[in-house]
C-alpha cells in the first residue's frame, strides 16, 4: 500500500546561498517563507534570491517500499534537488506540485537538499505583477512511498487517476481513467464509487486503465445549494493484495456560459458574482497553514459570493477541495501576466499542463485562464501565437471546460487577443484609477453590443481603502467611505446586467504588493474587502452580504461607519446595510423613522450633536455606533503617506488655480494645463531613462513595474483620475521619486494655471 509521509519539519535553512555544503543556518518547518516580513513592509526591496533547505532522510525510519518519490507542492518560484550533492532535479514555476524519484540514491543516511530561488529572470512566470512573489518551501513536502507497480507519480504531477462525468438526462456517466507503472500479469485494477456518505455504488476489477460507471438518478453537484460530491478509488490489486491505490471526489455537474444568459448550472442561470482571492497574508506570506485556508473560505461563503477567481497562479489543492465542498465556482489561472517574455513560452506550457493534470477532477473549476492583463503593452505575433497555443493545448488536455482571458482596460475591443479564448472578462476599474463610477456599466453594454456573440465579464473592478474617514468621500482618497460608495454604484451597475458571465471584486483581501507606495500604508494592495490580517470586514464587505446572502439563510443588519465616531457637520449621512426589507434607526433611544431600499442601502440623516449612540434595527437584530460633534476635523482619520516628501494637506492651493491635489482629467481641461503635462511626461521620461541604464540585465533588482508612458489613450484615460500628488506617489513602483523641493517647484507652476470658469 502506498505510505505518504510528510517531512515538513526540522529542516536547516541558509538564506541567500546556492552552497548546498552550507551548515550556518536556523532550523524551521515548512510550509515557511523568507519573505513573511519584508515581503510587505514597502520600499520595493524585499528578498529575491536563491535559499537553501536540508534534511537528513534516515532510511531505516522509512516505511518499506520499491520506489521513494519526493513530492514539493510548493516551492516558489525554481527549484533544484540534491540527494547525498548529486542534482537531481530542476523545476520552473513556483505553484504547482512536482515530483522527484529518490530510490537509487537512498542510503543509510542521506543527506537531501533544495535550493530555491525566486530572483529575476526571463523565463518564469510571473516577473512583473502587482503582488509579491513570496519565496520559500511555502507548502507541504511529501516523501511518497510505492510498490513497483503503481499510479504513475511523474506525469506532471497528477493523481494518477482522472474523471470525466457527463450528464445525459437524469443520470450521469462517469469515465474514469488510471495511470500506472510497472503493471504485472495477473494484477488487475479495482474501480470503486462511492456516494457522499462512503456507501459502495459500484465497483469494476478489470486489467483496463479505463472504464464507465453509470449512476441512476445522479446526484447532481449544484454549486452552493448542493455541493454534492462522489468518490471514485482505485487500487492495483493481487490477489487479496492492495499494492497501491488513489482516490479522488468528482462532482456531476452541467453548465454552459450564454452570452446573453450568463453562467448556466445544470441548466439553470446561475449568476456568479464573487470575488478574486490571493493566497498570502500577514504575518506568514504564502507559507498558510489549513486554518488559514479555512477561515478564508468561510469569509467568502459568508459575503454570499457564488465564485472565486484564484489569482494568479495556482492555489493549494486544499482550497481547491473546500471550493467542492462549499459549492463555489472557480477560475483557476496561470500566472502569465503582465509582461509577455517571448523567453517565457515553454515555461507558460508546463504550468498549463500542470495546472490541468493536478485539478482536473475538481468539479468547482469551470474555467482555465490563460492570461492576465497580458495585452497592457499591445499584441504582437508572438503574443497571440502563444495565447493560440494555450488554448490549443487546454482544448486537447480538457474537452469539457471553456478556457477565458482578464484583458487590461486599455485593451481595444477589437483586438485579436479577445479572439482566442472561449469567452472574455476585464479588469476594469473606472472610478478609481480613471474615469468614474457611471462608466462601468455602459462599458459592458458597449461591448455586448459589439460582440453579442462572446460571453462577457468582469474579472477585476475595486478601489482602495483603510482606517481613513470622511463624510465627503472622493475618488482616490483611499477612505472607508468611498469604497463601499463605489461597490454600491458598481453592484448596482453590474449584477442586474444578466448578460455578464461573471462579476470577480477586486480583492477578497488586503495582499502584499511590496512595490506599493500608497494609501498609508505601504507595501499592500488595501482593494480587499477584508484587511491582510482577516481581522476586520470593511463597511463595503456588508454591501455585499447584503446583495448576495439570502434573509433565510443568514439575516443579518449593519451600521456603516462605525469607526468614523468624530465629524464636524451638523447632519450627517448613516447608512444601514441590512438583507432584510426595511430597518428602523435610533438615535439616542429615540426612532427616527423606518425605511424600505430594494437595494439593499438604507440612508438616514442624523443630527450630529454632542454624543450620539446610534442602532440600526432590522426585525429581532440590531447593530449599534457612536457619533461625537467636534468643531475640527480629527486627522486621525485624514490620509498622510508613509515616507512621503508632501502629504495633501501640506500642497497650496489657491482658489480658483490649478495644484497637486487636482486630477490630470481636471488639468487637461486647460490649454496651459496640458502644456504643463507635457512637460511633467517629460520629466518623467528622463527619470525612467535614467531608473533603466541602472538596472541589471534590463530587470529591477526587486522586480518592480516598467511602464511604457507612450502606451496611447487608454493609459491616458486611466490616469485621468489620478491627482498629481498621488501619482507622483504611485511612481515609487516603479523606482522613480521626486524630492520635495520638486515637487514644491511643479506645485508652483501648477498654482499659476487659472482653472476654466466652468
Amino acid at each position: 500500500m502506498r505510505n505518504i509521509l510528510n517531512i515538513n519539519n526540522g529542516w536547516l535553512f541558509v538564506k541567500n546561498t546556492t552552497d548546498i555544503s552550507a551548515r550556518e543556518g536556523v532550523e524551521v518547518n515548512l510550509p515557511h517563507s523568507w519573505n513573511a516580513e519584508d515581503g510587505f513592509d514597502g520600499g520595493n526591496d524585499y528578498f529575491r534570491g536563491s535559499c537553501l533547505y536540508k534534511k537528513t532522510l534516515v532510511k531505516s525510519e522509512l516505511p518499506e517500499a520499491d520506489h521513494y518519490y519526493l513530492e514539493i507542492r510548493g516551492a516558489n518560484s525554481s527549484a533544484d534537488v540534491y540527494v547525498g550533492g548529486e542534482k537531481l532535479a530542476h523545476h520552473d514555476g513556483g505553484y504547482s506540485t512536482w515530483r522527484v524519484e529518490l530510490t537509487d540514491k537512498l542510503t543509510d543516511a542521506t543527506e537531501l537538499a533544495i535550493v530555491v530561488d525566486n530572483s529575476p529572470n526571463e523565463t518564469v512566470y510571473p516577473q512583473m505583477a502587482d503582488f509579491t512573489f513570496y519565496g520559500g518551501l511555502y507548502r507541504n513536502v511529501n516523501l511518497i512511498c510505492v510498490n513497483d507497480s503503481h499510479f504513475d507519480l511523474d506525469y506532471y504531477g497528477a493523481p494518477g487517476i482522472k474523471v470525466t462525468p457527463e450528464i445525459e438526462g437524469k443520470d450521469a456517466k462517469v469515465e474514469v481513467e488510471v495511470f500506472v507503472k510497472n503493471i504485472k500479469d495477473g494484477q488487475q485494477i479495482a474501480y470503486t464509487v462511492y456516494d457522499k456518505e462512503e456507501n459502495e455504488l459500484q465497483k469494476i476489477v478489470t486489467t483496463d486503465t479505463k472504464v464507465t460507471f453509470e449512476i441512476k438518478d445522479v446526484h447532481l453537484w449544484h454549486g452552493r445549494r448542493d455541493p454534492y460530491l462522489y468518490c471514485c478509488e482505485a487500487e492495483i490489486v493481487e490477489g487479496e493484495n492492495v499494492l497501491d491505490n488513489v482516490c479522488t471526489r468528482f462532482g456531476c455537474r452541467s453548465f454552459k456560459i450564454d452570452p446573453n444568459n450568463g453562467f448556466i448550472l445544470n441548466g439553470e442561470e446561475y449568476p456568479l458574482r464573487g470575488v478574486s482571492r490571493h493566497q498570502d497574508r500577514w504575518g506568514v506570506g504564502n507559507a498558510l497553514l489549513p486554518e488559514h485556508h479555512e477561515e478564508d473560505i468561510d469569509l467568502i461563503m459568508e459575503v454570499g459570493a457564488t465564485t472565486i477567481r484564484l489569482a494568479h497562479y495556482q492555489h493549494d489543492q486544499y482550497f481547491y477541495d473546500l471550493c467542492d465542498e462549499k459549492g463555489l465556482v472557480i477560475w483557476a489561472e496561470i500566472p502569465y501576466i503582465s509582461k509577455h517574455m517571448p523567453t517565457g513560452r515553454e515555461n507558460t506550457i508546463s504550468q498549463m499542463k500542470e495546472l490541468i493534470s493536478q485539478n482536473y477532477n475538481h468539479p468547482c473549476i469551470v474555467v482555465w485562464g490563460l492570461s492576465n492583463e497580458i495585452s497592457i503593452g499591445g499584441s504582437d505575433e508572438d503574443l497571440l501565437e502563444n495565447h493560440r497555443i494555450l488554448n490549443d493545448l487546454v482544448h486537447d488536455m480538457d474537452k469539457t471546460r471553456l478556457t477565458t482571458i482578464a484583458a487590461v482596460s486599455m485593451c481595444k475591443m477589437d483586438d485579436p487577443y479577445l479572439q482566442i479564448p472561449d469567452v472574455v472578462s476585464y479588469n476594469h476599474y473606472f472610478g478609481w484609477y480613471g474615469g468614474d463610477t457611471t462608466m462601468n456599466g455602459p462599458w459592458f453594454d458597449k461591448f455586448h453590443a459589439t460582440h453579442p456573440n462572446i460571453p462577457i465579464g468582469c474579472s477585476e473592478y475595486g478601489c482602495e481603502a483603510l482606517n481613513w474617514h470622511t463624510s465627503d468621500p472622493k475618488q482616490g482618497d483611499y477612505t472607508e467611505e468611498y469604497q463601499a460608495y463605489y461597490h454600491e454604484e458598481l453592484i448596482k451597475q453590474l449584477f442586474p446586467r444578466k448578460f455578464m458571465w461573471a462579476t470577480h471584486v477586486w480583492n477578497m483581501f488586503d495582499f502584499g504588493a511590496d512595490a506599493r507606495a500608497e494609501g498609508g500604508e505601504n507595501g499592500q494592495n488595501h482593494k480587499g474587502l477584508v484587511t491582510m490580517d482577516r481581522k476586520y470586514k470593511k463597511d463595503a464587505f456588508y454591501a455585499y452580504k447584503a446583495w448576495l446572502v439570502s434573509p433565510e439563510e443568514d439575516p443579518f443588519v449593519h451600521l456603516f461607519g462605525k469607526r468614523y465616531i468624530d465629524r464636524v457637520e451638523d447632519v450627517t449621512k448613516v447608512t444601514v446595510y441590512s438583507n432584510l426589507p426595511e430597518v428602523e434607526l435610533f438615535v439616542n433611544g429615540e426612532s427616527i423613522g423606518k425605511k424600505s431600499a430594494p437595494d439593499h442601502f438604507f440612508y438616514f440623516d442624523v443630527k450630529n450633536v454632542g454624543e450620539t449612540t446610534i442602532v440600526a434595527k432590522a426585525g429581532e437584530l440590531s447593530d449599534e455606533g457612536k457619533i461625537r460633534k467636534v468643531d475640527e476635523m480629527n486627522m486621525d482619520y485624514v490620509l498622510r503617506e508613509v515616507g512621503a516628501v508632501l502629504n495633501w494637506f501640506d500642497v497650496t492651493a489657491p482658489e480658483g488655480r490649478y495644484s497637486l491635489n487636482d486630477t490630470i482629467g481636471d488639468i487637461m481641461k486647460s490649454k496651459r494645463g496640458k502644456m504643463w503635462f507635457m512637460g511633467m511626461g517629460l520629466k518623467l521620461k528622463k527619470k525612467m531613462d535614467a531608473n533603466k541604464k541602472g538596472k541589471d540585465d534590463g530587470e529591477k533588482k526587486s522586480g518592480g513595474f516598467d511602464v511604457d508612458l507612450s502606451a496611447g489613450g487608454g493609459l491616458m484615460e486611466m490616469m485621468g483620475g489620478f491627482t498629481v500628488l498621488r501619482l507622483t506617489s504611485m511612481m515609487g513602483m516603479m523606482n522613480i521619486s521626486f524630492t520635495k523641493e520638486e515637487l514644491l517647484k511643479m506645485n508652483k507652476k501648477l498654482n499659476k494655471i487659472k482653472k476654466p470658469k466652468n
